[in-house]
């Protein structure tokens, strides 16, 4: 299990969370609250979970809170990364009725979001969790939100694969067919990638993956291959690579896809299917 990350820095916070402020508030502000609720009104709230899960995303929503009222007190009762009951409190907010208001449902749906991605990264990695494998996400995220979502991943358990084009070289299947073969590929990128870069490969065949083994790359994606193909791959590598597997990854398949003896297994619907964990705000 990997250590829960600390909070984003403000500067990453910023933009994604103005945006999502912005957008609820639109051009006139919040109306209801405006004409309901009188500006010296003071109110007590909670943040509670309304279903089991793990909770991730408290730095988008204190920094919303922040930038509505930093005047607003916010004690977090379960920090991210915590395993959440129905019922449990999460956090507790003290202040201004009209601020609290505003700030609700940008702070619940940052949230309900990044709990979601931390929830369902916990579920993959407790199926694993009898192997040495590790869960990692991937940059199937949603746009503008990948720095948040993977961040939950790693509250939930797993790690972060690239985080964007610009950090590692992976040479994808289409890669390989423009180049013309595994051997090309990797023989370029090793010539312009630097000796920090690291560099992995993806291949759909064993034949594939004693092509690349004599090129020395960093990591070898083993992409949808059934168990027995990905035991052959770990014999073949005899440890001197790390190897991932991925594609048709589910609850079903992952344990034996890890017992299987590769290091990593790259699971999409991490960031991309994972379903809203519900939580919500009441008075108290």
């Amino acid at each position: 299990m990997t250590p829960t990350p600390p909070p984003l820095p403000d500067i990453i916070l910023d933009p994604i969370v103005r945006l999502a402020l912005a957008e609820d508030l639109g051009r006139a502000g919040d109306l209801t609250t405006d004409a309901t609720i009188a500006p010296e009104t003071q109110l007590k709230v909670v943040i509670a979970a309304r279903q089991q899960g793990v909770i991730a995303g408290l730095d988008a929503a204190a920094y919303a809170l922040k930038l509505i009222d930093p005047a607003v007190n916010l004690t977090i009762e379960k920090p991210d990364g915590s395993v959440l009951g129905k019922g449990d409190v999460v956090a507790r907010l003290e202040g201004s009725a009209r601020s609290i208001l505003i700030a609700e449902r940008t702070m619940l749906n940052f949230l309900g979001r990044l709990s979601a991605v931390a929830t369902m990264t916990r579920t993959f990695a407790d199926k694993i969790a009898h192997t040495n494998a590790t869960i990692v996400c991937t940059r199937k995220t949603t746009p503008g939100h990948r720095a948040l979502e993977k961040r939950a991943v790693r509250c939930g358990g797993g790690t972060a694969h690239r985080y964007g084009l610009d950090d590692a070289v992976l040479i994808k299947d289409n890669h390989i067919a423009a180049c013309g073969s595994v051997s090309t590929a990797l023989e370029r990128a090793k010539a312009y990638a630097g000796h920090l870069r690291m560099i992995e490969v993806e291949v759909d065949s064993l034949d594939q993956l004693k092509e690349a083994l004599p090129h020395g790359p960093h990591a070898v994606l083993l992409d949808n291959m059934n168990p027995d193909m990905l035991r052959e791959a770990v014999a073949i590598a005899g440890g001197k690579v790390v190897l991932e597997a991925s594609g048709g990854v589910n609850l079903d398949t992952v344990a034996a896809i890890a017992e299987t003896g590769v290091d990593f297994i790259s699971v999409g619907a991490l960031t991309h299917s994972a379903p809203n964990l519900d939580l919500g705000m009441d008075v108290v």
